[in-house]
């Protein structure tokens, strides 16, 4: 019996002292908590589940790749924080995030500083890329991102509005963000570049969920169409409250507005609004449809969010180049520049400043509660 023990306790010594799986990490950084924690849980959701396949597949050799994911909470200080978080730890090969731009573009330089890659998968303000080609960058090009971008989703509105509703006088709101006020600035060059009127321009603190008295005097302004920058959690109340104090105007939304919680904040005020979309949500994307089924049968209790795509193509990125360069920042650092990724979104390649060159928009109507795809 002794000797047995003995044998035991040999064999488990020796398992413990044996060599161990160097573990690689790809950090993801989304809002898990606050107003809009649903969009970057079911990006947390679709990016693990990247992660489930590549290893079911047994693609990685000799390291074991694993995800951690951080709260950034919608906030630029705290993604900060978690910026910092993730580049002191060394099996951090990249980062996939974050949501907002808010969030993105102080975070991308605590990254940018550690050579460490990022890939958002929703962040739409021009600057968090175009800040890698100011004189003053001192850092490597380590950001870049799989959705189009605000300078192109900004003036599709515009024209949308003045060419296809024949909105010539507009009132704009936006959320204050870097993200919402960004898109709202850009609907208003073009307008105003394609001899459109902007009648006014206002921010607003969602948190203050009351904005009849701004809406009221917009309402005397008389305009044509009403065009809100922002994400659901204000976009849904703005427009619910617009229709209450009798704006029957046409109403365009930015795409964070893409989403069944808008319509319940929204109610039947919702009907007949149009949302810009970045890109195009994957239940109208061909390349998508597999992504799709996948999806739903792992969480079948979840609904599948506008953004989930493209969090699963950004991982995805990462994890092909884990593979095909290794675990290490500056190869893959190297690498992904010149990537041609086929994948969810069809080709995902990148320009010079870090964005996709796939510049498309989709514009949707709201029809009897569901959002109608009309490009």
């Amino acid at each position: 019996m002794k000797k047995q023990i003995s044998l035991t306790m040999l064999l488990l010594f020796a398992t413990a002292c044996g060599p161990k799986e160097k573990v690689t990490r790809i950090a993801v950084a989304l809002p898990l908590t606050g107003d809009i924690a649903a969009l970057g849980q079911g990006l947390n959701r679709a990016c693990a589940l990247a992660l489930e396949e590549a290893n079911a597949q047994g693609r990685f050799q000799g390291f074991q790749v694993e995800m951690v994911s951080f709260d950034d909470r919608s906030d630029p200080r705290e993604a900060v924080n978690v910026a910092n978080r993730i580049v002191s730890d060394p099996s951090v090969v990249g980062v996939v995030g974050h949501f907002n731009s808010g969030c993105s573009i102080p975070a991308s330089q605590v990254y940018a500083r550690a050579h460490l890659p990022m890939i958002s998968p929703a962040a739409s303000n021009p600057k968090l890329t175009q800040q890698q080609l100011d004189p003053s960058w001192t850092y490597p090009r380590s950001i870049f991102r799989v959705n189009t971008t605000d300078d192109v989703q900004g003036p599709y509105a515009a024209d949308y509005a003045q060419k296809t509703l024949h909105a010539k006088r507009v009132a704009i709101i936006h959320d204050k963000t870097a993200y919402g006020q960004g898109v709202a600035e850009e609907f208003k060059k073009r307008m105003e570049a394609t001899g459109g009127q902007v009648l006014s321009f206002d921010g607003v603190n969602v948190v203050d969920k009351d904005f009849n008295a701004l809406l009221t005097r917009i309402h005397e302004e008389n305009p044509q169409l009403l065009y809100w920058g922002g994400d659901y959690a204000g976009g849904g109340l703005v427009v619910r409250q617009a229709r209450g104090v009798g704006i029957t105007a046409p109403v365009i939304l930015s795409e964070a507005n893409f989403d069944p919680e808008y319509l319940r904040v929204a109610g039947t005020a919702a009907e007949g609004t149009f949302i810009t979309f970045l890109g195009a949500p994957a239940s109208v994307l061909p390349s998508a449809q597999e992504f799709v089924k996948r999806y739903q049968a792992r969480y079948p209790n979840d609904e599948l969010k506008a953004y989930d795509h493209w969090g699963f193509e950004a991982m995805s990125i990462f994890l092909d180049l884990i593979h095909d360069v290794g675990p290490d920042r500056e190869k893959i650092l190297a690498a992904l520049p010149k990537i041609k990724h086929q994948g969810v979104l069809g080709v995902t390649q990148f320009d010079e400043k870090g964005d996709t060159l796939n510049k498309t928009i989709t514009i949707f109507q709201v029809k009897d509660g569901k959002f109608i795809p009309l490009t």
